[in-house]
């Protein structure tokens, strides 16, 4: 629930600030810490985090994203240019790499804003521990 105003932001609204980096809540504090580690609350607006456990969702999403773009990509390189090996051993592991790092965090942010927002199993404070 937005602080001063009682209501709560919508899935969607909430799902991209999270995609974005920023509290599903309020939109102004970040999600994340470090690269993957939520915070314990909000800065701003003081709503936690810290409890909210995303498990093999945003890996899944990566690989599914970063999938989708290389393969093509590499399939369309090789049909129409022909590089010899070396280059495909340089770039498509770098540009995977890249994906990942850049996507990663992005999805981890959507994942806890869409699970903050409805209330899924794994938001409730201590839920599903131990």
């Amino acid at each position: 629930m937005i602080a001063g105003t009682g209501t709560a932001p919508s899935k969607f609204l909430a799902s991209f600030r999270g995609l974005i980096g920023n509290c599903p809540n309020c939109g102004r504090g970040r999600l994340l810490r470090n690269f993957l580690k939520p915070v314990d609350h909000c800065s701003a607006c003081g709503e936690a985090y810290g409890h909210l456990r995303a498990d093999d969702a945003p890996p899944w999403m990566t690989i599914l994203i970063v999938g989708h773009i290389v393969i093509p990509a590499l399939l369309s390189v090789e049909q129409t240019y022909e590089p010899p090996t070396w280059v495909h051993l340089t770039v498509w592991p770098l540009l995977t790499l890249l994906l990942t790092l850049l996507l990663l965090p992005r999805c981890k942010g959507l994942v806890l804003g869409l699970l903050w927002s409805t209330g899924a199993p794994g938001s409730e404070r201590g839920e599903g521990v131990g």
